[in-house]
């Protein structure tokens, strides 16, 4: 049951849900150590060492911490696959990367077919680990284009979206939490998710001041008029302005206010874990895995979709409910929410609005039918 959800020290938003085996630690690191480094006719020194360790802690940086984990797991499972098939994954040869996607798509035995948005996350991380290894994957290639389009055509489906978290859906789950910090605490998490539509792992890289710790992913500013949220998102920093609501119960600003005053917090991580008693801050920042099963375990008390068991309701709502919420639910011009959540295109932005006013543009009549 996650109504009894209970809160201990936080692990890192990176860090994964299970230990990897040998293999995947040997390769993870072997693709680290092969990055950046010295070239061959070069004598090592300290002060090149040095250096050596700067660039590859600027190449880390190049994509977030829980991508980097992705891809090397990508990788990790596709060197695993070539060992067992006697084969090796460097140097880079597409014909064995089309028969690895196929397997994937129909593998033998007990191992669940991906499906075809998680073949290409695989792909990605085949492209990432032989770009750190100095080779380049053309994923163009007719060997993997080919075999791509027909698992495509064959086996592609519409994607499964989560639940979008409308605004009486959110006051239903504000009514569930508790009236200690923690419930401050989770209170101005989901009001500055939905109002911001934040990403949760956004949400949690909040500091209360710029520059506040090295691993700071943005900073907020509380304003008259609201909160001004600067992000180190997908695309770079943006702004992100939070308005105040129309009642204290419902003012994401309101709720982060109540909060820091009684959490006295005024420097490093804006939300952090509460000791088990909820009486007391700590100083650990919250992994993004909280707020997924903060979403979860509010909607189940909330009742939210009462006709589905409680399974599918766990399974149905996740941290982009939120986002899906603001998108489907603020009647405002598309820029805008376009603008708040950082899309690049409104076609985006559009995949998270559950309810819009379709054929608001008539086509048809327009063109004299």
């Amino acid at each position: 049951m996650l109504t009894g959800m209970t809160e201990t020290p936080e692990k890192s938003p990176s860090e994964p849900l299970k230990r990897p085996d040998r293999h995947e630690r040997d390769d993870g690191a072997d693709i680290e150590r092969d990055t950046i480094a010295l070239p061959s006719h070069v004598a090592g020194s300290g002060t090149l060492d040095r250096l050596v360790e700067t660039a590859r802690d600027y190449a880390r940086a190049a994509a977030s911490e829980n991508t980097l984990k992705a891809y090397a797991k990508d990788w990790a499972a596709f060197a695993r696959w070539c060992r067992m098939r006697g084969a090796e994954p460097l140097p880079c040869a597409p014909q064995l990367i089309g028969l690895y996607i196929a397997d994937l798509a129909t593998p033998g035995g007990k191992a669940p077919a991906l499906s075809v948005s998680s073949i290409e996350r695989r792909l990605s991380g085949l492209a990432w680990g032989y770009s750190q290894c100095g080779e380049r994957l053309d994923r163009k290639d007719r060997h993997i284009a080919t075999v791509l389009a027909g698992v495509r055509r064959k086996h592609a489906r519409p994607p499964v979206q989560k639940e979008a978290i409308l605004p009486d859906d959110l006051r239903d789950m504000l009514a569930t939490l508790p009236h200690d910090l923690r419930g401050l605490r989770d209170r101005a998490i989901l009001l500055i998710g939905f109002a911001g539509g934040l990403r949760r792992s956004e949400i949690v890289s909040l500091d209360h001041g710029k520059d506040d710790t090295p691993d700071s992913g943005g900073w907020v500013e509380i304003l008259d008029d609201g909160v001004l949220v600067t992000l180190r998102g997908k695309t770079g920093w943006r702004e992100v302005e939070i308005a105040r609501g129309s009642s204290d119960q419902t003012c994401p600003v309101h709720a982060l206010t109540q909060w820091l005053h009684y959490a006295r917090i005024d420097f490093g991580p804006l939300f952090v874990a509460v000791s088990r008693n909820g009486l007391k801050p700590t100083s650990a920042r919250l992994s993004d895995k909280h707020i997924a099963r903060l979403i979860k375990a509010c909607a189940c008390e909330a009742g939210l979709r009462p006709d589905l068991p409680e399974a599918e309701r766990v399974r149905l709502f996740s941290g982009h409910s939120l986002r899906a919420g603001l998108a489907s639910s603020a009647e405002v011009d598309e820029r805008y929410v376009q603008k708040q959540l950082g899309h690049a295109s409104a076609e985006m932005t559009r995949r998270y609005q559950r309810r819009r006013d379709r054929f608001r543009v008539n086509l048809t009549k327009a063109a004299g039918l």
